[in-house]
């Protein structure tokens, strides 16, 4: 039996050294694989320690910890609800969007109202001027001179009147017609006005109220182009009523050149 066994020993040897990684990841493997005693707190003390260890953490973080975050919640929940009802009263919000919903219809009404007919004119060279002042077509601007003209005549020539009528007569057009285009300009800018505040009211309808500074921005800039348009519409108000003094005036000094003519020739005559 001792040769066989020496002889099986000598062979596993052989092998062992001629597959050194197999016989190293077999032996990895058994001590891997191999089954671990079972502790238990009756046998090992440590786990007793342990436990109770994490039982005296979890009393503290309950204690400790929870007591703080509790305090947080707390304090978050109080300045929510002051938000709610001193910052951000949410009754008052709605009766806010309540107010600009109604403010909306009184609007939709009052642009009804604005488009209601209100032209005149009876024949067709007016109706066409009419018809273009009341377009509030800014595009609709190029053709007011010809329609103009069509109604109202032109400059008259050297043989109809002196040079002083002619110029007088000219700037008599070009003030009003000037005022004609500017009448379509604040029409058609009045319609655009109209729209962006439908949109503001539907925006602030829908908005948050944190929002509402940003809206309010929108709303005070709207306001300041409206203000400009309204100074617009004042100067041209002033340029007619400019141009109507001058126009008196001159009228005088024609009329006083003519006096002072007629005088000289009666003069003459007597003479």
């Amino acid at each position: 039996m001792i040769p066989r066994i020496l002889a099986a020993f000598r062979k596993i040897s052989g092998w062992i050294r001629t597959h050194k990684l197999r016989t190293a990841c077999l032996a990895l493997l058994l001590i891997l694989l191999q089954p671990e005693p079972v502790k238990s707190i009756i046998i090992d003390p440590c786990c007793a320690v342990m436990a109770a260890g994490l039982s005296s953490i979890a009393s503290k973080l309950t204690s400790i910890v929870g007591g703080g975050l509790s305090r947080i919640q707390s304090i978050e929940q109080s300045i929510q609800s002051f938000e709610q009802t001193v910052v951000w009263p949410v009754n008052l919000i709605n009766q806010a969007r309540a107010l600009v919903g109604t403010l909306g219809n009184i609007s939709t009404q009052i642009q009804g109202v604005m488009k209601l007919p209100v032209n005149s004119a009876t024949r067709m060279m007016p109706q066409q001027l009419e018809q273009n002042l009341l377009s509030a077509d800014a595009s609709q601007i190029p053709h007011t001179a010809a329609a103009f003209t069509a109604v109202y005549g032109g400059v008259p020539n050297a043989s109809q009147s002196s040079p002083r009528v002619q110029n007088m007569v000219d700037m008599s057009d070009a003030a009003a017609q000037d005022a004609m285009k500017r009448s379509i300009e604040i029409d058609n800018l009045a319609n655009l006005e109209i729209q962006a505040a439908n949109q503001l009211n539907q925006a602030i309808q829908n908005a948050a109220p944190g929002s509402a500074p940003i809206l309010e921005a929108q709303a005070d800039a709207w306001l300041v182009r409206a203000n400009a348009y309204t100074q617009a519409a004042t100067a041209d108000l002033m340029r007619l009523r400019a141009v109507t003094l001058a126009n008196e005036g001159e009228e005088l000094k024609i009329g006083a050149g003519a006096s002072n003519s007629a005088l000289q020739k009666l003069q003459k005559l007597l003479q």
